[in-house]
């Protein structure tokens, strides 16, 4: 950017001209700066529609408080902190609702989450299973643990294990049955 063009708007014989001159003045800064707050706000958000709505915040506060600009030089500087404060701005806004329930109640948010009345039923059922069946199940399906791996986390043999896991399956099946 050229700084005597800058200058030379800033000038204060030219500030009374009034409007026009401060037009004048915001568009210089806008040219020659615009590509700059772009990209730091880019940086800033992450995502390319946040970081325009920013940079036209940004713009907004830059030409409301365009009289606080003493130094011409520093215009580049003064912007980009205008553009951060903008961001933080953002979060301060942001007000997350709290919820009176306990984690254990709130809905899943695993895309995956089979909500279906067959998933409901077997997994009532599978609660319903005394721990000593359950745990074993739970262990081999869903964590993939050997029938060995589970007897050594369990403390039992693995063919106490192998009983366990058919026990399990057995009273499942009586479960879903009916």
């Amino acid at each position: 950017m050229n700084n005597s063009n800058l200058a030379e708007s800033t000038d204060p014989a030219t500030t009374t001209t009034g409007r026009r001159a401060r037009e004048q003045l915001f568009a210089q800064l806008y040219t020659s700066y615009e590509q700059d707050m772009r990209r730091y706000a880019y940086w800033l958000a992450g995502d390319k529609p946040t970081a325009d709505d920013l940079v036209q915040e940004a713009l907004l506060r830059a030409w409301r408080s365009l009289d606080r600009l003493q130094n011409i030089d520093a215009a580049k500087g003064w912007l980009l902190t205008i553009l951060r404060r903008e961001n933080a701005r953002r979060f301060e806004r942001y007000q997350p609702q709290v919820a009176d329930l306990p984690p254990e109640e709130l809905g899943c948010r695993d895309p995956c989450y089979d909500t279906s009345t067959e998933a409901f039923v077997l997994r009532r059922a599978v609660d319903e299973l005394a721990e000593e069946y359950r745990a074993p199940l739970l262990m081999q399906v869903l964590e993939g643990y050997s029938q060995k791996e589970i007897a050594q986390q369990v403390g039992i043999t693995p063919a106490g294990v192998g009983t366990r896991l058919f026990r399990a399956r057995q009273k499942l099946r009586l479960a879903l049955a009916s």
